[in-house]
């Protein structure tokens, strides 16, 4: 039988991922057929992109599971119609352009490269950088992606703290979780990298509170998620020293409205959400194997834990 696999996303993006998913699907004998237009009734798996139209789950009743394209399942894992088992994307893609993007700059920071990059007065400054063994750095998040910026971080020489909700051991970080767990971490942070899941629990979870357990001078980077962070207290904390620099590459609304404060700050960097894109040839491997697995009664991999909210 021909399995009916729906991609429910924006168009642009469903003409990228049709064909290496497709692709994917067949190299791992699947026989399907990936559209955008499949009637509901008869489709058996659905793709989906969070920021595609698609709310209302309830008429696909053959379907069996839902894939995400995304890491975040901030936007679906609460739709009271999904019933049916949810993957989220974790995928070697994702991974290493998460890893890249944190390490570039946490290493611009560390080395202090902006002062060079951006020197109008044409001055000679020689003020060389502690070496990365001196710059504690902290990360709250130790998922996939957090775990994966950790170890670079620390095979890089970087004293790294690492923060979860549950207990968790990598070598060479210094796993911590808890609430004072929480503050230990942000309280070793010269440079805070944030990976956390958005959910109840970590929203605003950096608030004036704990910007103040920050050493003065510390500096933020969040590829995560944008309302991870007290926008007002960020700010205050930049206004006052206490936060030197902040490298922010997801927002609370997006594409980030031209009027906000963000974009012309002089201690903020913005970059527009690339911190780590799907790549469709990376995802497309890890979509066809979870339908392979659903057909031969596996488990699927990534599965969402509801009750946690990733």
């Amino acid at each position: 039988m021909t399995l009916k696999v729906l991609l429910s996303a924006p168009a642009p993006t469903a003409e990228r991922f049709r064909p290496p998913i497709a692709a994917a699907l067949a190299e791992a004998g699947i026989d399907a057929e990936v559209g955008s237009a499949h009637p509901p009734a008869e489709v058996d798996y659905i793709i989906y992109a969070p920021n595609d139209t698609l709310r209302d789950f309830s008429p696909y009743t053959r379907a069996r599971a839902v894939l995400s394209l995304w890491a975040g399942v901030e936007r679906i894992v609460d739709n009271p119609t999904l019933r049916i088992p949810l993957a989220r994307m974790v995928d070697d893609g994702l991974r290493e352009g998460m890893v890249e993007y944190v390490t570039g700059h946490v290493l611009r920071h560390h080395l202090g490269m902006d002062a060079h990059v951006v020197n109008p007065a044409c001055r000679w400054q020689p003020q060389p950088p502690p070496l990365a063994r001196e710059r504690p750095v902290s990360i709250l998040g130790l998922g996939e992606l957090g775990a994966a910026c950790a170890r670079a971080l620390a095979g890089l020489n970087f004293p790294v703290t690492g923060w979860s909700r549950r207990p968790k051991t990598l070598e060479g970080v210094c796993c911590r979780h808890g609430r004072k767990g929480l503050e230990e971490t942000l309280a070793r942070a010269r440079i805070l990298v944030l990976l956390l899941p958005l959910t109840a629990e970590t929203r605003n979870i950096l608030d004036a509170t704990a910007f103040a357990l920050l050493p003065r001078g510390a500096v933020l980077v969040n590829p995560g998620r944008g309302a991870l962070i007290d926008e007002a207290a960020l700010l205050a904390a930049l206004d006052s020293g206490h936060v030197a620099h902040a490298t922010l590459d997801t927002f609370r609304t997006e594409p980030l409205p031209e009027a906000h404060p963000f974009w012309r700050h002089p201690q903020v960097t913005v970059t527009p959400h690339v911190a780590s894109d799907t790549r469709p040839q990376t995802a497309a491997r890890v979509i066809a194997e979870n339908i392979r697995r659903a057909e031969a009664g596996m488990p699927l991999l990534h599965l969402v834990d509801r009750a946690a909210g990733y």
